[in-house]
């Protein structure tokens, strides 16, 4: 008798432990997807700042590191269905064509929108999570 009296306990901690299992996981999968992203505009950043920084016979422009980024953009992950593409900012990055010597700053933002912690976090993060990274170099 005892037995069958408590047949049901196990269905109720399930119905009270699975939900928070599930979420745990999903958040676990956003915060993988979060770091992948990160670790792309780390990445361009780096690779625009050595183009950047490389003597060559003629100036560099912001359009020949901004088709670096470009190059970078499909490997981002993204869930929403309107452009949401990382850059540069407008105009030139500081020390652009700089003598040998004078650091080159370049920075890279990037939105994240979430699979489905997304409308979870926005009270926090005002709708979307911001990714940015910088990379200084010295001009050669």
């Amino acid at each position: 008798m005892k037995h069958k009296a408590q047949g049901g306990a196990a269905a109720v901690e399930f119905a009270l432990v699975f939900p928070i299992f599930l979420l745990l996981v999903f958040a676990i999968i956003e915060f993988g997807f979060v770091l992948y992203d990160k670790a792309v505009i780390t990445n361009a950043s780096r690779e625009m700042a050595r183009k950047g920084v490389i003597l060559q016979k003629s100036a560099h422009t912001s359009d020949e590191l901004k088709s670096i980024l470009t190059k970078y953009q499909g490997s981002l992950v993204s869930f929403k269905t309107l452009p949401n593409n990382p850059s540069m900012g407008d105009g030139d990055p500081p020390g652009l064509n700089g003598g040998s010597g004078t650091p080159l700053s370049v920075t890279v933002t990037y939105n994240y929108y979430g699979l489905g912690l997304g409308p979870f976090l926005s009270p926090f993060t005002g709708g979307a999570l911001a990714l940015s990274a910088t990379t200084v170099m010295n001009n050669e």
